[in-house]
């Protein structure tokens, strides 16, 4: 292959991934690992006319093209960071990679030279793969019986990510099934066996130490939250309550010998009623409502923005490692090109680093805006134009997202780096170093409501009998997380409910479980615990 200038297409689902890849096969120049975006960048770079001919067809794109006079003869470019239009380039967003990925695999000649440079691809994780890019693997490949030899790995009761494509079936396809569990301890894995049957998974020391119990507050006296404010809270314990059951229950386990270390031990939220207000950011929630998506995925441009860009790039100013600052930020950022750039670079990191302790979200925004040498996304650029047009105060009749913004640029930007520490470290959806693949010595699931798309007692209801017609996708969005996070832990897993369980719900568990491991706890955990 080395000889043919061939490679295996290795596409994995994250950076870190890749790199982890990269490091187990000594970079190995038969190999190549990527995103998916990264994969399909590098066969369609080389498509520069093809390319010009579909980009001004992407959303978007005519408006950004219509003052430099359409894309003429400008290299197409591809590099994590925002839209532009230059003299002589123009850099595509990430989202479009994939658009323009599936227009391409139309062309035989694009097959063509896609199956020459990679006549083997590897897809890891591919549950979580854009459903439509899949589509088109099938379509212009399997279907047609022709192309590389495609490798799907992965396991579609792990797919947790809205616009993946889940299970794939094709009559090109053989499935070979991993009955071997290599992380977990024998009582882990009958509970998982026993929530799927199908798979039988084998341990590889069965006299390995451990357990797996669940927690419930079925007890507790107080008034169950209602449909009041959003059906999505309906059946769980008070924020309160909830907060002293995790105190009581993090305290059982620790004079069990949990180890609750940073390293040892992952607390996962599939519950919001928790730690918003001692984690640092009870502001942040009750700005988007009934709506978790907004800030815990961090759909909202403004905490994507801050999170997932302005955070990292602090994060490696304060460790001296430059160029990963300006990568954290991406290519809308003028690079340093003499002394006087990197004075200006300093002094405006050093500035916004107090600030981020200092002041507010709306001030770090207004602080980045006032940079010549920086910018704000344009979807962020967008969101405060409307709000600017709309002016300072309230006015009635103004959009959600215009409210949103007005409140959330008056938290403190405390709370911002307290979130995102939070989604980080504490839920499944985390991005940065995110469960998906890791594993765990402990484990700990808060299982409770808060979020409108997930409602675990439901899904346990449902195990059996199986959902409504229509309720198949939330069925199984539900079943998925439930059982990405039982599968974590090597050693010990722990699952404390704080919304209320029918009898259905806990035979379920108690099916699964055992009996001795489905533990009622007390009405009144501060009680037990002093």
């Amino acid at each position: 292959m080395v000889r043919r200038r061939q490679q295996v297409g290795c596409i994995t689902y994250t950076n870190v991934a890749k790199d982890e890849i990269i490091s187990r096969i000594q970079a190995h120049p038969a190999v190549r690992p990527e995103t998916v975006h990264g994969f399909c960048w590098s066969i369609l770079q080389d498509f520069q006319a093809t390319l010009r001919g579909f980009v001004p067809q992407l959303p978007g794109w005519p408006e950004r093209l219509e003052p430099a006079g359409g894309i003429g003869a400008r290299r197409v470019h591809y590099e994590l960071g925002y839209p532009s239009v230059s003299e002589d380039q123009v850099t595509i967003r990430h989202e479009d990679v994939l658009a323009l990925m599936i227009e391409a695999m139309a062309l035989p000649k694009f097959r063509s030279v896609l199956t020459a440079r990679y006549p083997v691809i590897l897809v890891d994780e591919y549950q979580d793969t854009d459903a439509a890019f899949v589509d088109a693997l099938k379509t212009w490949f399997l279907d047609k019986g022709e192309g590389p030899l495609i490798g799907l790995f992965g396991d579609h009761w792990q797919k947790i990510y809205g616009d993946g494509c889940g299970s794939v079936e094709h009559a090109a396809l053989e499935v070979i099934d991993k009955n071997a569990n290599f992380r977990s301890v024998d009582p882990i894995v009958q509970v998982l066996n026993r929530m799927r049957p199908e798979l039988p998974q084998m341990v590889s020391e069965p006299d390995a130490p451990g357990e797996a119990r669940v927690f419930h507050t079925n007890a507790w006296p107080g008034a169950r939250r209602t449909g009041q404010g959003g059906g999505h809270w309906t059946g769980d314990t008070s924020p309160e309550a909830a907060r002293a059951y995790f105190s009581h229950i993090k305290e059982r386990l620790s004079d069990e010998g949990w180890d609750f270390a940073v390293g040892k031990t992952k607390i996962l939220m599939l519950s919001h009623s928790v730690l918003a207000r001692e984690q640092g950011y009870a502001s942040i929630p009750s700005i988007y409502g009934q709506f978790n998506d907004p800030w815990l995925k961090k759909d909202d441009p403004h905490i994507k923005f801050l999170a997932d860009h302005l955070e990292p790039a602090c994060a490696a100013f304060e460790a001296l490692r430059y160029g990963e600052m300006f990568e954290s930020f991406g290519t809308g950022m003028p690079r340093i090109r003499k002394h006087l750039d990197k004075v200006a670079w300093a002094e405006t990191m050093t500035a916004l680093m107090a600030l981020r302790n200092t002041g507010s979200i709306g001030d770090v925004i207004d602080f980045i805006a006032a940079q010549p040498h920086m910018r704000l996304p344009d979807a962020v650029e967008e969101r405060e134009k409307k709000l600017a047009d709309v002016g300072a105060e309230p006015v009635e009749g103004e959009s959600r997202r215009v409210t949103q913004l007005r409140k959330l640029r008056q938290v403190a930007y405390a709370e911002l780096i307290a979130l995102d520490r939070f989604i980080d470290g504490h839920t499944p959806f985390a991005t940065k170093h995110g469960v998906k693949g890791a594993e765990f010595e402990n484990v700990l699931v808060v299982v409770g409501r808060g979020w409108n798309k997930y409602n675990f007692a439901q899904m346990l209801e449902w195990s059996d009998g199986g959902p409504p017609a229509d309720k198949v996708e939330f069925f199984e969005n539900n079943r998925n997380l439930f059982y990405v996070a039982c599968s974590r832990p090597k050693v010990r897993l722990a699952l404390l409910f704080t919304q209320i369980l029918n009898a259905n719900a806990l035979g379920k568990l108690t099916a699964w479980f055992g009996a001795a491991n489905v533990i009622a706890l007390p009405a009144d955990p501060e009680v037990a615990q002093a």
